[in-house]
């Protein structure tokens, strides 16, 4: 059962959906989960998904496309700003929090990819969150930025454009993911730029709201460091859930790592990083994860 639900987030209006479990009856409590979805997608795609799968099991599952993007308010449009995600995220638990049917007590939070790292870095400060887990979580500075020699140029174009942008020259956005096959073909097989071409712009997944464009001030990513404090998570239950062929599961490995133990890596065996956003049976295999982790941690 989904609904179409808005609530605001720094004064942005979100456009989210809640999913309930088909047999609700508004005559019980239940757990509630925010799913947030990766840069550059929507909340119809993985995140709605893995929402709806979630609230088959029984919970109350809340995902919305971040400020700036979908069908989210907010200027300028597709800005992909990792302190304005947690705000997103803090004001989605606050949503679910007064929900008369939501246990407040016993909310869960969970990020796929990019929001992997929002959710973990939203969590070390909002204790709200009584239980995280991430799905093929990345780092998007770390991901963007290891290399010296991209990050200096990156920087130096951000500066430009900021320029540009000042002289009333437009908003300017970057490609972030492949755009043409021949682009795609650049990336190493089964790696997350490559799949992701077939998954936001050749695939059955795409979205006319995820365009594989977004507005990147890479000078202010530079500054966000996700995973610096996740020991500050404990003694709240960590999940983070990676496949073993997936180029990005060092994120995961590394955070879990940093967390201490409270914190669990799951990995889908053969799963690529993509692969678990819609592929079968990996999906399935994540939502079982996940589904067990909740009802431990949470029921």
């Amino acid at each position: 059962m989904r609904t179409a639900v808005q609530f605001s987030s720094n004064g942005i209006q979100l456009a989210g959906a809640l999913y309930l479990p088909d047999d609700f009856d508004g005559q019980r409590s239940l757990t509630g989960i925010v799913v947030c979805h990766p840069a550059g997608g929507v909340k119809e795609q993985t995140a709605g998904l893995y929402s709806e799968k979630l609230a088959q099991q029984g919970f109350a599952a809340l995902t919305f496309d971040a400020a700036r993007q979908g069908e989210s308010a907010g200027e300028p449009r597709g800005l992909e700003d990792p302190f304005q995600r947690a705000e997103d995220i803090r004001s989605a638990v606050s949503y679910l929090s007064v929900r008369p049917y939501v246990d407040a007590d016993h909310i869960g939070v969970l990020g796929i990819c990019a929001a992997g790292s929002y959710v973990s870095y939203t969590a070390q400060t909002d204790r709200r969150m009584k239980a995280i887990a991430t799905v093929s979580a990345v780092d998007p500075a770390g991901e963007l930025l290891a290399d010296p020699a991209t990050r200096d140029a990156l920087l130096d174009q951000v500066g430009h454009i900021r320029n540009l942008e000042a002289a009333g020259e437009g908003n300017f956005w970057f490609h972030v993911n492949p755009g043409t096959p021949e682009e795609a073909a650049a990336y190493p097989e089964r790696s997350m730029f490559r799949e992701s071409y077939d998954y936001y712009v050749a695939g059955p997944n795409q979205h006319p709201r995820a365009i594989g464009w977004g507005n990147l001030k890479y000078d202010a990513l530079a500054h966000y460091q996700p995973f610096e404090h996740m020991d500050w998570i404990a003694p709240r239950p960590l999940l983070m859930i990676a496949g073993t062929d997936a180029d990005t599961r060092h994120f995961s490995v590394d955070a879990v790592k940093a967390a201490g133990h409270n914190a669990e890596l799951f990995d889908i065996q053969g799963a690529s990083h993509m692969d678990l956003y819609a592929k079968e049976p990996y999906v399935s295999q994540a939502v079982a994860k996940l589904t067990t982790f909740y009802q431990t941690t949470l029921q």
